[in-house]
């Protein structure tokens, strides 16, 4: 890595120390070296991929040096995030302590906006009845609301006269889905700043016309890919990213790039279009032809172009929508009745389009859903070509998050955000360490002795040692499994065996589950994919972490399967590239939920042996914290019952 020169190191340091000083008083070596490493990248004009693990301070890391850059060159530092969580915690905590901190040196407050998509916001022309309501007749009487939704939407009304920033985050406690979208539009159903009477007034508008007055702008993975993608300018310009939570871009970008047709989304285009005062009939019949030839066509990925009578049906959906959107240019309906089914129509149409063109990164394929139906999906196989075009090659960015070098390299992360090949960029990777003394604080062990775990789910010896494992640690288990229904078996099987609370992921909402877990010392929690990432219990109540199997993806997953063969057709590992990188990654952020402080001690056990006997699990094993490892069964078990205090220490 280049070095920055002495000037910015030291100022730099200064702006950091005084911060740490005036916040908490403590001086975190990673938290230096972060610092430092990013002014470098900064002033040189390259890329940074750091990992920074659990307790670094990464935010002061990076807000520290993007502050001063921002105030030195009068252009805003965009800083994004995958979740709300950390928006909030930048810009209701760690943002307003640092602008206290460092305003005597810098010689004025820091400044700070947080900006998101237009449905994160209130719609003061939805409020005054500019658009059709979503929800169907009933929903309200004479009397007031007779739902839990126009209930919700009462308060709603209610909150939308005393907000200040009509953010969806800042209502506590928040509301459903079906309520916020009384009150609030999408970005192609809004009218624009032009037609709109509450334009001056719009909340969006006002977020984005203050996020071009700051020095930090907070937003997430998704509106900087669209920012990055559309070019909109939806945010000010700016030389430099932080793109914190940065093991979760390349997915986040998929995300937003990813396209889903039903007939029920053709039938509700339909609808708006007949309550704007058009006449829909056509659109209705091509949504039924698609309804006939979806259920023809077979489940899972068309790796060919669709069947013949699919085609069709999605050329006349197509071309029935684009005839529609023209006639919705005039009608009898409101102008905002007419934008909101302009943008339904046009929705679809796009859709079709893509799904017809065949574009050939894209990857098609058919679900079942049970509330759904039918569902066709279109998504692009790899998003690393567009970040690399779009988002790397325009400005200097920062990478960040505590699992980002897999097998102890970074180089599968910079693959996928598209920073090797063509593009050329120039980047680094830095791993800032860890202010944890794992090798102390955590043992990680792997039951060698069960068999390899089958598709059938769990199978019987692993139930046993799960509820050994419990009975060893007194409970205070995260059980972290890579199915719904093998959380659920295990939920079932420990419920029966064991004399503590036993939690399963859909009992309830999961942060309440969370919560409850976190409050009650004995009580165990069992699910999967979203308790894996971002669950943070410090402490006793969180001493045991179990992963039932090494977390490969489905080998049926349309998007992976995918991948892994363009990797084979280039003549690469298609394992190690896509497989193993997944597993690695998730693996990581798992085993990371269990020391979240300097004072936490437990233990991690894997019920799966390949991590030890594999060819790969080395490499898997390099991707994790480097805590105490054995394969003793007697040793974790004494261990634990010294954690839970059934042993003297």
């Amino acid at each position: 890595m280049p070095a920055a020169s002495p000037r910015t190191l030291v100022g730099v340091r200064r702006l950091l120390d005084l911060a740490v000083e005036r916040i908490d008083g403590v001086e975190r070596p990673g938290q230096v070296a972060m610092a430092e490493a990013v002014a470098r990248v900064v002033e040189d004009g390259r890329h940074l991929l750091v990992q920074a693990g659990t307790g670094t301070g990464k935010s002061l890391g990076y807000l520290v040096p993007a502050i001063r850059h921002a105030v030195d060159s009068d252009e805003p530092v965009v800083v994004s995030t995958a979740t709300l969580a950390l928006q909030a915690q930048l810009v209701e905590r760690d943002l307003p302590l640092l602008a206290d901190a460092l305003e005597p040196a810098l010689g004025r407050r820091p400044t700070y906006e947080r900006v998101m998509g237009r449905a994160n916001y209130l719609c003061r022309h939805k409020l005054a009845g500019g658009f059709p309501d979503d929800e169907p007749a009933g929903l309200f009487e004479p009397a007031g609301p007779t739902s839990a939704v126009g209930k919700e939407v009462v308060r709603l009304r209610e909150w939308a006269e005393r907000t200040a920033t009509g953010e969806r985050a800042d209502l506590v406690p928040g509301v459903g889905d079906r309520a916020w979208r009384q009150v609030s539009v999408t970005a192609h159903e809004c009218l624009g700043t032009q037609r709109c009477p509450e334009a001056s007034a719009c909340f969006a508008e006002l977020s984005r016309a203050r996020a071009r007055t700051v020095d930090v702008v907070v937003t997430n993975h998704a509106f900087l890919a669209i920012d990055a993608f559309e070019g909109r300018a939806m945010l000010p310009e700016h030389d430099l990213v932080v793109v914190d939570e940065g093991h979760e871009l390349a997915d986040r970008v998929t995300s937003v790039i990813t396209d889903e047709l039903t007939v029920g989304l053709v039938e509700a285009a339909a609808r708006r279009a007949a309550r704007a005062g058009a006449e829909p009939d056509d659109l209705q019949e091509a949504a039924a032809q698609l309804a006939d030839s979806l259920a023809a066509a077979p489940v899972g990925r068309l790796a060919e172009a669709p069947p013949e009578a699919l085609a069709a049906a999605l050329t006349g959906v197509r071309d029935t929508a684009r005839a529609l959107v023209s006639g919705l240019k005039d009608g009898e309906g409101s102008e905002g009745a007419r934008q909101v089914a302009r943008a339904a129509v046009g929705e679809v149409f796009d859709v079709c389009e893509r799904l017809i063109a065949g574009r050939p990164l894209d990857v098609v394929w058919i679900s079942e859903s049970e509330r759904r139906g039918r569902v066709l999906h279109v998504a692009p196989m790899s998003v690393a070509e567009l970040l690399g075009e779009r988002l790397f090659s325009e400005r200097s960015v920062v990478v960040t998050s505590a699992t980002l070098a897999l097998g102890g390299s970074f180089d599968a992360v910079a693959a996928t955000l598209g920073l090797t090949g063509r593009t050329g960029a120039s980047w680094s990777g830095v791993d800032v360490g860890s202010p944890f003394d794992y090798q102390r604080q955590a043992i990680l062990y792997v039951a060698r002795h069960l068999p390899p775990p089958t598709r059938d789910g769990l199978a019987a010896p692993q139930l046993d040692e799960l509820e050994a494992l419990v009975r060893a640690a007194g409970g205070a288990t995260l059980g972290l499994f890579s199915s719904r229904r093998a959380a659920e078996v295990a939920a079932a099987a420990m419920r029966e065996r064991l004399d503590v609370p036993v939690l399963c992921q859909g009992d309830d909402l999961t942060g309440r589950l969370v919560r409850s877990f976190a409050e009650d010392t004995p009580t165990c929690l069992f699910g999967t994919l979203s308790l894996w990432q971002g669950v943070d219990v410090p402490g006793e109540a969180c001493r045991l972490v179990v992963v039932d199997r090494i977390p490969f993806p489905r080998p049926d997953d349309p998007l992976m399967s995918a991948r892994q063969r363009a990797v084979e057709a280039a003549g690469g590992n298609a394992f190690m590239t896509v497989a193993a990188a997944h597993a690695a990654l998730l693996l990581a952020q798992g085993v990371g939920r269990l020391v979240r402080r300097s004072e936490d001690r437990g233990v991690v056990a894997v019920l799966d042996p390949r991590l030890v006997t594999a060819r790969y699990g080395p490499y898997l094993v390099a991707s994790l914290p480097p805590m105490w490892r054995t394969t003793s069964r007697d040793t974790v078990f004494a261990a634990l019952r010294r954690l839970a205090g059934a042993e003297p220490a």
